[in-house]
């Protein structure tokens, strides 16, 4: 069987011009990055009517080691529905170089259904996350040298938040001493590293929904807090115009296009376990003025980037989807219904049928958000028939459509049928609503998350986290939405812990304030903001083959 680097490198691409005007994009407006992939100029919105488009949000279940394809169905989905005569955009993140090097490989889908320049795209691509990353770290080096250089602004040294990043795995960045030897260097202090899809200037990039709005997030971002508890933040750190210079050619969205022609926006990459998981408004919002409907993705299952979709981005945008189709496969639920992945090749109905109540759950969810729902059900060549019957007939009882999607192996044809169900679904109309108000307290909002979306039959807060959330609410940040930092393999915070669990206990051990971003990030179990790589990283395998050509990305 090809690898999906094998089936991409045998399809002709067409220029990226082609694939602009096919998406309504003036040639005035298009920045080639070589022939294949182009960042989208300033000054396209004087050109384009309001938001007039309407939006599918693709979720998923609990992930699992058998794999679901969430990205493989978005693009699948597009190249349905452009192929039904539909006008399509499809919006999806860029990928991080963590996850390309470490264990779960590229995010440019699978099969027929993917974009491409696949390689360019999980690699460097344009270059957005070296910017991101260089102005976050540059933020880093202004503070430290605040700090050297007589610290004007009072700032406590032991009050200082920043963290530095990379675009790596490294569990050795985790926790680290800076600035050892003489005085020259500064004075020594523990520093910590976040991967960059972790840091606050990625979710501020993917949140702003121009370049004010970037500049002015930006600068709310607070670096540290002084004696007296008051905070130190970027703007008074003079460091919101150089940061800016360094994003904004970045801050424009990247055109790519599907094996199959369609116009894709990639942009931004915030991961939805540590982070709010969804691609920029930027791209979003371009993709409603030039579009009919537009196909999104929002990272692992709904529990994560599914629920941050809604009560993050949504509000902060001023968007709002109008269908949910939540990704499901047989071998996944088969493993939820406690089948090891050694034994997913044997047909087991009963393992399905046990497996489907995490299915059930993400689609409640998605519909106690006012969505209407669709479930896709990945097809791979060893599901059978009564498998199959097994996820329809557990879905039954709540009136959800199942549809065996082939996207892989056919492309937009296999996906003509989750084409139609969605379309149906949008022609319905939807009643779209956050799942908690503003006013609502911060711990309460945890909680409303935990108990709703989870499950959960408690919640506990360490002391310290507690003592954070009531200075966030004094200082004027209670009306923030928060983003809960969990593991993606299970509704809890235990990873072991698959299916659909209830009246467990939620541990919330630490929270983070983003001002800048505009949420409050609640870290839950053990969850890490700089993972580490596996005992054999995919790293290993990639490589160059004899003719220039990357191998080994998947």
């Amino acid at each position: 069987m090809a690898t999906d680097l094998e089936i991409a490198h045998g399809v002709t691409l067409r220029p990226i011009g082609e694939i602009a005007a096919r998406a309504g994009i003036a040639e005035a407006f298009l920045e080639p990055f070589g022939r294949f992939k182009a960042k989208i100029g300033a000054g396209i919105d004087a050109t384009l009517p309001a938001a007039q488009g309407k939006l599918v949000l693709v979720s998923g279940i609990s992930p699992t080691a058998a794999g679901e394809g969430k990205t493989t169905t978005t693009i699948g989905l597009g190249d349905a529905l452009n192929a039904a005569g539909v006008r399509t955009m499809i919006c999806l993140r860029e990928p991080s170089l963590g996850p390309c090097f470490g264990v779960k490989g590229g995010a440019t889908g699978g099969g027929r259904a993917q974009v491409a320049p696949m390689e360019d795209i999980n690699l460097h691509f344009t270059g957005d996350f070296h910017a991101i990353t260089s102005a976050n770290n540059l933020l880093a080096a202004l503070l430290d040298n605040h700090l050297y250089w007589g610290n004007a602004l009072g700032i406590d040294p032991r009050r200082v938040t920043w963290r530095r990043c990379l675009d790596v795995n490294d569990r050795a960045l985790r926790q680290v001493v800076a600035s050892l030897g003489d005085g020259a260097n500064g004075a020594a202090r523990e520093q910590k590293f976040d991967i960059t899809v972790a840091s606050e200037v990625m979710a501020v990039f993917c949140l702003a929904r121009d370049l004010d709005d970037l500049q002015a997030r930006l600068g709310r971002m607070i670096v540290a807090s002084r004696r007296d508890g008051s905070g130190v933040t970027a703007a008074d750190l003079k460091a919101v115009g150089a940061m800016t210079v360094l994003l904004q050619d970045a801050f424009r969205p990247n055109l790519v296009q599907t094996l199959e022609g369609s116009p894709a926006l990639v942009h931004g990459g915030p991961f939805a376990n540590i982070a709010h998981g969804c691609n920029s408004v930027m791209a979003t919002t371009l993709g409603l003025r030039l579009a009919d409907v537009v196909v999104t993705e929002a990272g692992f299952g709904a529990d994560l980037g599914g629920e941050k979709f809604c009560d993050i981005k949504c509000p902060s945008a001023g968007i709002a989807p109008s269908v949910s189709v939540v990704v499901a496969t047989i071998r996944a639920l088969k493993m939820h219904g406690g089948v090891s992945k050694s034994a997913l090749a044997t047909e087991d109905a009963a393992a399905v049928r046990r497996g489907a109540v995490n299915l059930i759950r993400h689609a409640e969810n998605m519909r106690g958000f006012g969505l209407p729902v669709v479930v896709a059900l990945n097809h791979f060549t060893g599901d059978t028939d009564a498998e199959f019957a097994a996820v329809r007939d557990a879905l039954a009882p709540i009136d959800v459509e199942v549809i065996a999607c082939r996207h892989w192996a056919d492309g937009a044809a296999g996906a003509a049928d989750l084409a139609r169900a969605v379309r149906e679904k949008l022609a319905g109309g939807a009643s779209f609503r956050p799942l908690y108000a503003p006013a609502l307290g911060l711990a309460d909002k945890i909680r409303t998350v935990a108990e709703k979306i989870y499950r959960a039959g408690n919640v506990v807060f360490d002391r310290a986290a507690a003592k954070k959330l009531a200075s966030y609410e004094a200082a004027g940040f209670g009306s923030l939405p928060v983003c809960m930092a969990k593991t993606q393999y299970s509704f809890s915070a235990d990873p072991t812990l698959l299916g659909a669990p209830e009246d467990f206990t939620l541990p919330v051990r630490d929270v983070r304030l983003s001002a800048g971003a505009g949420f409050v990030v609640a870290l839950c179990g053990d969850i890490m903001t700089m993972p580490g790589l596996p005992r054999v990283p995919a790293a290993n395998s990639i490589g160059l083959g004899s003719g220039g050509e990357v191998v080994g990305l998947f």
